[in-house]
């Protein structure tokens, strides 16, 4: 099918950031007395904000999550994202392709916090495509895997979310895009990965950014 809009996550999807905000909050986690792996860190954080894990973080700490804590998190994950932070390969022209084929009706919908989110597009040169058409999941009443940030988006662009193509990483941005209406496509570059994504409801999974022009040409041809 031809969609009318295509709704894109931003962390691990356009930007290479898990990595590196993931690798701070484990720092502060640890310093806190919570240690963790890298991979647990992940595990348990992808695709959630911070505050979605507050009754774990408080009894695993013995610590109240404050905002004094939070802000510092920020803080620090902002320094590393700005010294560090890379565009994942391949989604320029990704972005680029879903922008032809859906003549421009294409927006940002992220769980994360609309100064990360606005700074890291900057950073690697896809605030103009996505510029006025950015949502925050910090700014809708529920954060994902509710489909308020999707819902958001969809009725910006004037799209119904049936007709909407969402590309996540996550399972629950999957979950969150499937909860909307709309089909979901999963980048996956770790195989490991797939069979959560499919179970929270992805219809096709890819492996690499570059794909999604040839995949989007291809749905329009069956269309």
């Amino acid at each position: 099918m031809k969609f009318e809009a295509i709704l894109f996550d931003c962390d691990g999807v356009l930007v290479d950031s898990e990595p590196i905000t993931n690798g701070v909050l484990r720092d502060m986690l640890a310093e806190a007395g919570w240690v963790m792996t890298p991979q647990e860190c992940m595990h348990l954080f992808v695709g959630k904000t911070v505050r979605d894990e507050r009754v774990t973080i408080e009894a695993r700490t013995g610590q109240p999550l404050t905002d004094d804590w939070m802000q510092l998190f920020y803080q620090r994950r902002n320094l590393e994202l700005d010294a560090r932070l890379e565009i994942v390969a391949g989604a320029d022209a990704a972005v680029a392709a879903a922008q032809a084929h859906t003549l421009q009706r294409i927006a940002c919908a992220s769980g994360a916090d609309r100064f990360k989110v606005e700074m890291q597009l900057t950073k690697v040169g896809l605030i103009g495509f996505f510029e006025g058409h950015i949502f925050s999941g910090h700014e809708m009443a529920r954060s994902k895997p509710a489909p308020d940030v999707y819902l958001a988006a969809a009725q910006h662009l004037k799209a119904p979310a049936q007709q909407c193509l969402v590309i996540e990483d996550s399972a629950t941005g999957v979950a969150a895009g499937v909860a909307a209406g709309a089909t979901v496509w999963a980048y996956c570059p770790m195989p490991e990965q797939g069979p959560a994504l499919r179970q929270a409801g992805a219809s096709r999974l890819f492996d690499h950014m570059a794909e999604l022009p040839q995949l989007l040409a291809m749905s329009s041809d069956a269309y």
